[in-house]
């Protein structure tokens, strides 16, 4: 990946050594409070991780080897089969990545027949401290990771983990209240609501009732190091709304009754303007993860539930709503900063723009186009970001790159990316497009694989 001389220097003496900052991921705060330790390469490397689900099952595997009742050592034969057929899926390059770190498997090719040594030699060293959950952040050099959060999430481990203060690397939870914003299945909605008014012990019978008990929870997050909320959506809300219309929604959802496709936009519109509200209050940042278009596969959530490999890239309308709900919050100063995702490519340029509308001067990169996304996070997604923001933006200002992952050997993704940077920017040094200077182009390289992350969020 690093395909001139420069693109070498640019990352050895620049970008390789640097800590991660992975300010959004999935991993489980529980599993990294106890320290668990993984029995085999399958728990750790393929339970939950859709992209290779998706990879199998296109490649013809059966559902029995990738979520069913086969044995640890099926499954990742079955997948070490698969690898060679995923040349040119950005899963090739991950996969080998990740055997080389933290493994240090460099001189094999994953596949049917080099599988039996790969899992021995693996499953061999998960049986080590060093491969033990925290053990594997210290040896990525991850300084910070943030977990993704319910509001009606407890957050003990998060707790546990503080009260330790065994090692550097810190565990920041992250409010994700995408429950109170579902609205659509009314049943479990209610069901939400209850659990919320529960925890924040508050009974939620209307719409400022339902604010008082995110805000409860708004509130204890932040005591437990919370400076940043997630929410993901199909497009953003920004629907007119009263006072009164909302209280009859709730009090509608209350009772069981089904809401017109007007009163949910009118109640999500509210709502996101609410979360923008307390983030800026707190000094929080917000990100919003705009255009997936989730669990499409009736047949298959029946079967496996949701979030299990049937999403794809939507089509949504995200200009003017986007535009709308940003400029309710900054109308009154009231904008947070913000991190805005897109899912569809077509949107690259779109995102780029949109942040320069509400960059106020008062915080460098305060609204910031997020890292390439999901499906997006391959080098064509990533180049495509880079060069968007760099067209239409200002690259040197960008927070970098985060794992978006539920698997604790998805870290060697930050490599992934400061390889793709540095070949990018080292081969525009030895073209004359940029300047020929080590100190001013490693400099940038350095704010954006850490030093701006760690200016940019409030826990450091």
């Amino acid at each position: 990946m690093l395909e001139t001389n420069a693109a070498v220097q640019l990352y050895h003496e620049y970008a390789e050594s640097l800590p991660i900052i992975d300010y959004h991921c999935h991993l489980s705060s529980e599993e990294i409070a106890t320290d668990r330790r993984f029995d085999t390469m399958t728990q750790i490397w393929l339970a939950g991780d859709h992209y290779k689900w998706r990879a199998m099952r296109a490649c013809g595997v059966d559902e029995r080897y990738i979520t069913g009742s086969a044995g640890d050592w099926e499954k990742f034969k079955m997948w070490a089969r698969t690898v060679p057929k995923t040349i040119r899926n950005p899963l090739y390059h991950w996969t080998h990545f990740e055997l080389k770190r933290p493994f240090g498997i460099v001189d094999t090719l994953l596949d049917e027949t080099s599988a039996k040594r790969v899992w021995d030699q693996c499953n061999a060293k998960l049986q080590t401290p060093e491969f033990s959950t925290q053990g594997i952040l210290s040896q990525m050099n991850v300084q910070v990771v943030c977990t993704t959060d319910d509001p009606v999430d407890t957050l003990e481990h998060h707790r546990a983990h503080a009260a330790r203060k065994n090692g550097s690397m810190k565990m920041i939870p992250a409010f994700r209240p995408d429950r109170a914003m579902a609205v659509e299945d009314v049943a479990s909605f209610n069901c939400y609501l209850d659990t919320l008014g529960s925890a924040a012990n508050i009974e939620i019978k209307d719409f400022p009732s339902l604010v008082a008990a995110l805000r409860n929870r708004h509130d204890h997050f932040h005591s437990l190091g919370c400076r940043l909320s997630d929410h993901g959506l199909e497009t953003m809300y920004a629907e007119e709304y009263t006072e009164s219309e909302l209280n009859t929604i709730v009090a509608g959802l209350r009772k069981k009754r089904t809401l017109s496709p007007v009163e949910i936009a009118k109640y999500k519109s509210a709502l996101m303007v609410e979360f923008g509200l307390m983030d800026h209050e707190r000094g929080w940042v917000q990100q919003l993860h705009l255009g997936a278009l989730r669990n499409t596969n009736t047949r298959m959530r029946r079967l496996l539930g949701p979030d299990t490999g049937y999403d794809s890239i939507g089509d949504f309308e995200i200009a003017r709503p986007l535009a709308k709900f940003l400029d309710r919050l900054d109308v009154n100063n009231r904008l947070p900063k913000t991190i805005l995702y897109n899912l569809n490519p077509r949107d690259n340029e779109l995102i780029a723009t949109m942040i320069g509308n509400f960059q106020d001067g008062t915080v460098a990169g305060k609204i910031q186009y997020g890292a390439a996304w999901w499906f997006l996070d391959q080098m064509d997604g990533m180049t495509k970001h880079i060069e968007a923001l760099s067209n239409m933006g200002v690259l040197s200002q960008f927070v970098g790159i985060l794992t978006d992952s539920r698997s604790f050997l998805s870290f060697p993704r930050h490599e992934y990316f400061r390889r793709l940077l540095c070949n990018i920017l080292g081969g525009e040094m030895e073209r004359g497009l940029i300047p020929d200077d080590f100190t001013l182009v490693g400099g940038i390289i350095r704010d954006i694989c850490y030093n701006n992350a760690k200016r940019y969020f409030p826990f450091l």
